[in-house]
């Protein structure tokens, strides 16, 4: 079995020749990309397509963004990453529709053996990560391998996600831990206590 299939496959494997060859193709289109965006939106989609990363619609990384393969990432509608994400994609990443990412959300598929031997060997390893629609990852996070994040979830700035999170949960923390729930009460509210005004309130109210 050669080593692209081993790694697609989710076992354990060597980069060779062969995965360098692929890494590099798309760290020059992302490179291209980082170069262009925001002030040539057309070279930078180019880019992206590029890349080999798949999408439905309306995409956007704030750079300077960093990507493995490219390939290995799917995105639903209306995804958007601020500035310096950074997307470890050995395994497959599944991101649905509406889901934003703040400043340095990093997601790492890849690893390496705990042992030192095991890891003086050569062999690393990558496992898919999912995140649902309508997921809100803050600022300065980390999603390591095998994780998923249900839909409609919110991951507090800072948090290092290392098992499963549930949809329609606040969670947050060193490893990440479920906070709450969010209810409907959570409507009307913009931060923390603070009320969406009269002005706006109809919209916000309406959107679905």
């Amino acid at each position: 079995m050669d080593n692209k299939t081993r790694r697609d496959q989710g076992l354990a494997y060597i980069s060779d020749q062969s995965i360098l060859e692929e890494q590099l193709k798309t760290k020059r289109a992302i490179r291209q990309y980082n170069e262009s965006m925001p002030f040539d939106i057309k070279q930078g989609m180019k880019c992206l397509k590029e890349a080999g990363i798949q999408h439905k619609g309306n995409m956007y990384f704030e750079p300077p963004f960093h990507c493995e393969y490219g390939t290995h990432i799917q995105l639903g509608e209306n995804f958007y990453a601020n500035a310096y994400c950074t997307m470890l994609d050995v395994g497959k990443i599944t991101i649905g529709d509406d889901v934003m990412f703040g400043p340095h959300v990093s997601l790492y598929t890849a690893g390496h053996p705990i042992h030192p031997q095991s890891r003086k060997s050569g062999y690393e390893y990558g496992i898919p990560i999912t995140i649902g629609d309508r997921v809100w990852i803050g600022g300065n996070c980390v999603v390591m391998p095998g994780v998923s994040i249900g839909s409609d979830s919110v991951i507090g700035a800072g948090s290092i996600v290392t098992k499963d999170i549930p949809a329609g949960v606040v969670a947050a923390g060193n490893p990440c831990r479920v906070l709450r729930e969010i209810t409907e009460e959570d409507r009307k509210y913009y931060y923390k206590d603070r009320i969406f005004d009269d002005e706006i309130w109809e919209t916000v109210k309406n959107t679905k």
